[in-house]
C-alpha cells in the first residue's frame, strides 16, 4: 500500500465533506485524510494504483483542485517532517496513527447521550414513577431532535457527508437533505405523542436502513467520516455508530412489540 501527500484548496469542513462520496466511491483508495488547518491543506491517500492524475479528477469532480504533489521525505514545509500527523479535526478519515483521536472524538455524542440519559432520568423522577415505555419516547424524542439540530446547521454539508456511506443517500441525494427533518419530525412525535405505532414502525424502518450503510463500511474497512452529528463533530465512522443506530432501531422494536401486546 502506497501513501501520497498533496497540496490543495480544501480549506474547510463542507470542503471535505463535499469531495467525501467522490474519494469513498474510488475502491483503489483504502484510506484518506485531509488536514484542513495545515497551510498547504494537505490530502493523504492510502491505496494501490491510485496515482495523481485519478486523484487530481477526483478532487475536480468536487469543484476544488490539488496544487501539488508532496515528497514525504521533504514534507510540506520542506524541513525533512512527514506530514503523517495530519491533525484530523476537518477529516472524514481514519484516526493518526498516534491512537489518541478516536477517544477524542467520541466525545461529543458520549457526552450528549449522558446528558439524553440524565434529561431522561429526571423527568421520571418528577413523573413519580419511572415507565419504561414513556421513558424510551422521551429519550427516543429528544435524540431525534437534537441530532436533527446539528444536522440542519449545515443541511447541505451533512447530505454531502451522509452520501458518502448511506445506502439511499448515494443514490438518491435529496434523501440526504431530507433526512434531518425526517429526524426533527420523528423526536416532535415522540414527544408529543402522536400515533405511536406509525412513529416506532417508521423509526424502525428509517434506523435499520441507516444500520445497513454503515454496517456495510465497517466491514469494507472504509476509514471515513461519521455524518450523525452533521458537519459540526468530525466523528469517526466505528462501531459507535453502529450502537447509535442499532439502539434506537432496537428501541422502536421494542415499543412495537409492546403496543402490539397492549
Amino acid at each position: 500500500m502506497t501513501e501520497q501527500k498533496y497540496k490543495t484548496n480544501l480549506n474547510c469542513g463542507r470542503c471535505v465533506a463535499a469531495v467525501t462520496p467522490h474519494l469513498n466511491g474510488e475502491g483503489r483508495i483504502t484510506r484518506w485524510s485531509v488536514d484542513t488547518k495545515s497551510p498547504d491543506k494537505v490530502l493523504t491517500v492510502e491505496g494501490e494504483g491510485v496515482g495523481r492524475e485519478a486523484v487530481e479528477r477526483l478532487v475536480a469532480a468536487a469543484g476544488f483542485r490539488v496544487l501539488g504533489e508532496i515528497d514525504p521525505a521533504r514534507g510540506p514545509g520542506g524541513n525533512g517532517t512527514a506530514h503523517a500527523d495530519a491533525r484530523p479535526a476537518e477529516k472524514p478519515a481514519a484516526p493518526p496513527a498516534a491512537g489518541a483521536e478516536p477517544r477524542a472524538s467520541y466525545y461529543p455524542i458520549i457526552l450528549l447521550f449522558g446528558f439524553l440519559v440524565l434529561g431522561t432520568g429526571l423527568l421520571e423522577a418528577q413523573a413519580g414513577a419511572f415507565e419504561w415505555p414513556r421513558a424510551m419516547a422521551r429519550f427516543m424524542g429528544g435524540f431525534f431532535l437534537t441530532f436533527a439540530f446539528f444536522k440542519l446547521l449545515d443541511v447541505r454539508g451533512f447530505a454531502d457527508a451522509y452520501a458518502g456511506y448511506d445506502v439511499i443517500a448515494a443514490r438518491w441525494r435529496a434523501y440526504g437533505y431530507a433526512y434531518p427533518f425526517i429526524e426533527l419530525l420523528l423526536g416532535a412525535a415522540y414527544l408529543s405523542g402522536f400515533r405511536p405505532t406509525i412513529t416506532n414502525a417508521v423509526t424502525l424502518v428509517v434506523m435499520s436502513v441507516g444500520t445497513v450503510g454503515v454496517v456495510r463500511t465497517l466491514l469494507a474497512r472504509r476509514k471515513i467520516r461519521c455524518a450523525c452529528l452533521g458537519a459540526v463533530f468530525n466523528l469517526p465512522m466505528s462501531y459507535v455508530t453502529l450502537a447509535e443506530d442499532g439502539l434506537m432501531a432496537a428501541m422502536a422494536a421494542v415499543m412495537l412489540v409492546g403496543a402490539g401486546h397492549g
